[in-house]
C-alpha cells in the first residue's frame, strides 16, 4: 500500500544525480534562504533564530521524506518558500501518520493470519484424532459437500455446522419467509385497493371534465343569447326614445291645432262601441215590431218617421265621416 503523496505540477526534471548530494544542497539552500526571509529588523534576534532554526528542521524532514519517496530518481524541481516548505511539511506530517495507520493495518493482518493458521492446524488436528481424516485423504466428493456445507453456514450465519444451529436458523428463515409472504398478501390487498380507487377518481375525473365542458358550452350559449338580448334591449330603448319623441312632437302639433278629445281616436272607438251596443240593443226592439209590421200604418205618420230616422242616420254618418278623415289628416 502506497502511503506517499508524489509531488504535483513539476517544474523541470534534471538528471539523476548522487541522492545525498542533492538533498544536502537543498539543505543548506533552504536553510540560506529561509534564515535570510526570517531576518526581519523588526522581530527580536531570539525570535528570529527561532523562526530559522524551525524552517532548518522542516527543510530538512522535507528533504528526508523527498528522498524516500523518489529513491533514486531526481527530485522534481520547486520554489522554495516559507509557503512551499509549510504546504510540504504537512504532506510529510499526513503521510507518516498514513504510513504509520497502514503499518498498523498490516500486522493485524498478520496477527489474524497467524490466528487463523494456527486455528486450523489445530482443527487439522482434531479431526485426526477424533475422525482420523488428513487434509489429503479425503475425497473431492466429500470436500465440495463440506464446502456447501460451510457457504450454507455463513449463509445463515450460525457459529458452527451442527444440526443444532441450523434448525434454529431455518426456523428463523421460514418465520422471516412467513412474514414477507404476509406482508406481500397486504401490500396485494392495499395495491389493490388503491388501484380501485385509482379507477374511481379516474372515471370520476372523466365526469368532471364532461360536466365542466357541457357548463361551458352552457355558458357559452347563455353569453351569447345575454349579448343578443343586450343588443336587443339596447334596440328597444333606442326605438322607445324614438317613438317617446313622435308622440310629443304628436302631441305638440295636436295642441297647436287646438283638436277636441271627442276627436281622438280613443273617443271615435268608444263611439263606434256605443253604436254597436246601440244596434244591438234595436235588434230585440225589432223583433218585438215584427207583430206590427202587417197593420196598416198612416201612411202621413210613417214618412215622417221615415223622414226622422234617415236624418239621424245622415247626421251620424256624416258626424262620423268627419272624424275619420280628421283623423286621417292627423295621422299624415
Amino acid at each position: 500500500v502506497s502511503c506517499f503523496f508524489p509531488l504535483a505540477n513539476p517544474v523541470h526534471t534534471f538528471p539523476p544525480r548522487n541522492t545525498t548530494a542533492v538533498q544536502s544542497e537543498r539543505r543548506d539552500s533552504c536553510c540560506f534562504q529561509t534564515a535570510g526571509r526570517s531576518s526581519d529588523p523588526a522581530l527580536p534576534p531570539s525570535l528570529r533564530r527561532l523562526t530559522a532554526g524551525n524552517m532548518c528542521e522542516k527543510s530538512r524532514r522535507v528533504n528526508r521524506w523527498l528522498g524516500s519517496v523518489f529513491g533514486e530518481q531526481a527530485v522534481p524541481e520547486f520554489e522554495v518558500s516559507a509557503r512551499t516548505m509549510e504546504l510540504l511539511d504537512q504532506l510529510v506530517q499526513i503521510s507518516e501518520a498514513r504510513c504509520e495507520e497502514v503499518k498498523f493495518l498490516i500486522d493485524d493482518h498478520r496477527q489474524k493470519a497467524s490466528e487463523y493458521s494456527s486455528d486450523g492446524a489445530h482443527l487439522q488436528e482434531l479431526l485426526h484424532q477424533s475422525v482420523g481424516l488428513q487434509a489429503g485423504s479425503v475425497s473431492k466428493p466429500t470436500l465440495d459437500l463440506l464446502s456447501v456445507l460451510e457457504g450454507t453456514a455463513e449463509a445463515l450465519k450460525v457459529k458452527d455446522t451442527s444440526i443444532g444451529s441450523f434448525v434454529p436458523a431455518v426456523n428463523k428463515l421460514t418465520n422471516d419467509l412467513a412474514e414477507a409472504e404476509k406482508a406481500d398478501r397486504m401490500l396485494g390487498r392495499e395495491l389493490s385497493a388503491v388501484r380501485k380507487k385509482m379507477t374511481a377518481t379516474i372515471i370520476l375525473r372523466k365526469k368532471l371534465e364532461e360536466d365542466l365542458r357541457k357548463t361551458t358550452q352552457a355558458q357559452q350559449v347563455e353569453a351569447a343569447t345575454a349579448e343578443e338580448r343586450l343588443l336587443n334591449m339596447d334596440f328597444m330603448k333606442n326605438k322607445s326614445r324614438d317613438l317617446t319623441y313622435r308622440n310629443k312632437i304628436a302631441q305638440d302639433k295636436l295642441a297647436s291645432r287646438q283638436m277636441e278629445d271627442s276627436l281622438t281616436h280613443q273617443a271615435i272607438v268608444q263611439l263606434s262601441e256605443k253604436i254597436t251596443a246601440l244596434k244591438q240593443e234595436i235588434v230585440p226592439l225589432m223583433k218585438k215590431l215584427e207583430p206590427y209590421s202587417d197593420l196598416s200604418p198612416s201612411p202621413a205618420l210613417a214618412r215622417v218617421k221615415i223622414e226622422e230616422a234617415k236624418r239621424e242616420l245622415a247626421a251620424l254618418d256624416a258626424d262620423l265621416e268627419q272624424k275619420v278623415d280628421l283623423m286621417n289628416s292627423l295621422s299624415k
